[in-house]
């Protein structure tokens, strides 16, 4: 079966999109699937690319700097990806690929649009539907609807635009601090991967305007601070913008003119002509920016997965700890933040946690898989938000740690997301026949796996964490050719050596390896994988 992996896009997690799909073509088991790479660029086009492009750090690394500065495809006055990286439309789409593997993320991405345009040409497509998948891009409304659902109370706020230009700030601060207190979250409502986040913990005016308008995707720059900076950092400065993780990126709209600033160089010399303060917009500006209380508790993410007849079954959720801030550099770029499964509260507690996110992932029309997130408060309640439609996909993602501890390997995730995406694809009444047959032939294959298991290939490695590393990348490459079984075999000293569980290839350390070989699996560990035993049952 020819699977069409998507990664990239136009959103501001393109990035990590790109990480994504990297993932997904290394873990592919190429005896069941023939991956086909399609980068989708910044302005929305289907490329089809070979696999060397996944040698690249990152997407502007790919493309050519504009006067000097390093920018994406948006901002180039020509087409950046020359004939390496040919165009191909939607309605060719049959003609390179049976089925979509999405890997990427954010408005556009798994907001329904291209689940739409999938579902307009009879592709069928990895992940949640329509409907699930516009309600997990939308936090405003996901608060409402998991009202909704379980009764949660949890204290918001939303304010448009227009009505934030022209509000008396001071007064509209200290009516929100006296609605939700102190720290004040403050969110971009179609945004993901912690970007557009900041938290407010001071009752100050000007680090609140500051959250705000970033969250926005605006800012403002005042002429005396710019005239005052050198040449060399106001290039800087102009370069910044362009980084999607922590500005508003380019284009960026000049408030007061309508001049639209598709780079750094433009706007550097749009700058040296005014004297007056510039409020520069993001051409993606958010409309709305939502407010929420600071939730004192055990911050924690749980995925979801379905078996055949659309049961949700939480994983293992995982407790983040140690988290210093919540904005993208601390999640994704730093070692700050630390992780464990399960959560560190009563077996019932997690237990509550998993029977609310299989409630509300099920109740909201979510399929396939999900990842949602939440806090358990010291009184015992638990608080959902952010339901995450397209989970990330780096080898080290919650999603594949936590289907990790049920006994699938990262390969074993992606077969599954791609038959039960098949399984769900039929339930929409659209193009039956041929999906049916599609799943029937993947039914087919991993059938005769079963009854003619691969041979075993084992892996050793000694007590040093490069040894780990190195045995980690051998399993995953040999598990994604689908020629043999392989096994980890830790050789601690001459006396002890252990055969490794799946679940304990995601330690990072051997220090935590050694840690967790001693450890008796947590009874709500041992709990879900005996309740996802027949799913697991049809991929290992």
């Amino acid at each position: 079966m020819k699977v069409g992996i998507f990664f990239g896009g136009p959103s501001r997690e393109r990035e990590i999109s790109f990480a994504g799909g990297r993932t997904a073509y290394d873990n592919l088991d190429k005896s069941l699937f023939e991956p086909v790479l399609i980068f989708v660029d910044g302005t929305g086009r289907f490329r089809l690319v070979n696999p060397t492009i996944l040698q690249r750090t990152s997407i502007r690394e790919m493309l050519p700097q504009e006067s000097g500065f390093t920018v994406y495809d948006e901002s180039l006055s020509a087409d950046g990806w020359g004939n390496d990286y040919p165009e191909i439309k939607p309605e060719a789409f049959k003609q390179h690929f049976e089925v979509a593997f999405l890997a990427m993320h954010g408005p556009d991405c798994e907001d329904g649009s291209i689940q739409g345009l999938f579902e307009w040409y009879k592709m069928p497509y990895t992940g949640p539907g329509l409907m699930g998948s516009a309600v997990g891009i939308n936090k405003i409304l996901q608060n409402e609807l998991i009202a909704l659902v379980n009764g949660q109370q949890k204290k918001t706020a939303v304010i448009t635009r227009d009505a934030w230009l022209n509000a008396d700030k001071d007064a509209f601060f200290s009516s929100l601090v006296e609605h939700l207190g102190l720290p004040v979250v403050v969110k971009a409502p179609h945004q993901g991967s912690s970007i557009g986040v900041a938290i407010v913990r001071d009752n100050n005016l000007s680090a609140f305007c500051r959250a705000v308008d970033q969250c926005f995707f605006t800012l403002t720059v005042d002429p005396s601070e710019w005239n005052a900076f050198s040449d060399e950092e106001k290039r800087d400065h102009a370069q910044r913008i362009a980084n999607l993780d922590e500005s508003i990126g380019y284009p960026v709209v000049a408030e007061q003119t309508g001049d639209v600033l598709r780079t750094p160089q433009a706007l550097l010399a749009f700058l040296a002509g005014h004297q007056q303060p510039i409020t520069l917009s993001s051409v993606h500006a958010e409309d709305e920016v939502l407010f929420e209380e600071f939730i004192t508790g055990q911050e924690f993410s749980c995925g979801v997965i379905q078996d055949d007849e659309g049961t949700a079954i939480a994983l293992p959720p995982t407790e983040v700890y140690n988290v210093t801030s919540f904005d993208f550099k601390s999640k994704y770029q730093s070692n700050t933040s630390r992780k464990r499964i399960p959560v560190e509260a009563s077996l019932e507690h997690n237990r509550k946690i998993q029977q609310a996110v299989a409630e509300v992932f099920t109740r909201l029309g979510i399929n396939v898989y999900s990842r949602i997130d939440g806090f358990l408060t010291p009184d015992g309640r638990v608080l959902l938000h952010d339901p995450n439609t397209i989970p990330g996909m780096s080898p080290a993602s919650l999603i594949f740690k936590q289907m990790a501890e049920i006994g699938m390997n990262i390969t074993n995730a992606l077969t599954y997301l791609i038959r039960q995406s098949l399984r769900e694809r039929i339930r929409t009444g659209k193009d039956t026949f041929r999906l049916w047959q599609m799943l029937h032939d993947l039914d087919n294959r991993l059938a005769q796996r079963k009854a003619h298991p691969l041979p075993e290939q084992t892996i050793g490695f000694g007590p040093t964490d490069e040894n780990f590393a190195e045995a980690k990348k051998e399993y995953n490459r040999l598990a994604a050719e689908g020629k043999v079984k392989p096994v980890l075999i830790y050789t601690k000293s001459k006396l002890e050596s252990h055969e490794l569980p799946v679940h304990l290839m995601f330690k990072d350390t051997i220090e935590d390896l050694d840690a967790a070989l001693h450890q008796l699996r947590h009874p709500l560990v041992l709990e879900t994988a005996e309740r996802a035993r027949h799913i697991v049952a049809q991929y290992v």
